[in-house]
């Protein structure tokens, strides 16, 4: 890999992407482009970091790849040759939904954890048994209904309450992911159809999706009303399996908290721990 030609191409498309078109106010700016602090806040790495790679002293990952591409809403002819400098080939195909033995140990190991995994079109590919205690998901009929961004743009939670701004910040990350997904899986029809659908559906999603927020690394907190009565709130973090192409989101408590206590006798009555793996999703 040459990694000064790859630095040298991601500092030419920092500097000539428009801060309106990834959705950043425009105001007084001294540099053409975006700032690497920019950058670094879209792709959700430091700024630190960025200077690095655009001085060639860092190796990207998939994943920071991915992360650039999706940050600066670049198209599949930009997003090639990144892939294509920093020595990787583009994604290509469908969105691989198979979970890999890194994302079942995470599952294992945070038993006590609400936690999914979901592939790049954010279709669940597995969970566990403290996130379905929580009582909000039936792994039950249409496969769209497993789609964390259809659930919450087109058919929303009930019992799911978040402030404005965590509702904001979640359903900018939401958009970013799945045009990230189109991007690298330009040749998945069931993606394609379920973006479709979600535009035609809902005006908030097609509004972003034509006018991107920025988006940065998620965490977003939200209250979680159980069956049996009572909130719970939860703050969501996202990790990503860049390997597989997955990500799994965690919700955890403030230790010591009365969230915690509350937590921990949902999760304790739902029995002994399991991993549900979901099948296959796509439109029917």
């Amino acid at each position: 890999m040459e990694r000064h030609e790859f630095g040298a191409a991601v500092r030419q498309l920092r500097e000539n992407t428009a801060p309106a078109t990834v959705g950043l106010p425009v105001g007084r700016r001294r540099v053409r482009g975006l700032r690497r602090e920019e950058l670094g806040e879209l792709a959700g790495m430091s700024a630190d970091y960025v200077r690095r790679l655009e001085q060639g002293r860092s190796h990207p990952s998939v994943g920071v790849v991915n992360a650039i591409a999706r940050g600066l809403r670049i198209g599949r002819a930009e997003y090639e040759r990144l892939c294509a400098l920093a020595g990787y080939a583009a994604a290509d195909g469908q969105v691989p939904n198979e979970i890999g033995p890194g994302a079942m140990r995470l599952l294992e190991r945070f038993t006590d954890t609400p936690m999914f995994v979901s592939d790049a079109a954010m279709n669940l590919v597995a969970v566990n048994s403290a996130f379905l205690a929580l009582g909000h998901w039936n792994l039950t009929g249409d496969p769209w209904e497993w789609n964390v961004a259809w659930r919450t743009f087109c058919d929303p939670f009930s019992g799911f309450q978040q402030s404005a701004a965590d509702a904001t910040d979640h359903e900018a990350v939401l958009v970013a992911r799945l045009q990230g997904a189109l991007l690298r899986y330009p040749a998945d029809a069931s993606l394609a159809a379920l973006v479709d659908e979600m535009r035609s559906r809902s005006r908030l999603f097609d509004t972003l999706w034509r006018t991107p927020r920025p988006v940065a690394a998620y965490e977003s907190s939200a209250a979680f009303v159980h069956p049996d009565g009572g909130a719970v709130t939860l703050v969501g973090s996202l990790l990503a399996i860049p390997g597989d192409d997955l990500a799994a989101l965690m919700l955890t408590a403030a230790p010591g908290s009365a969230d915690s206590a509350r937590l921990a006798e949902i999760v304790g009555d739902a029995g002994e721990p399991t991993i549900i793996k979901v099948g296959q999703p796509g439109p029917g």
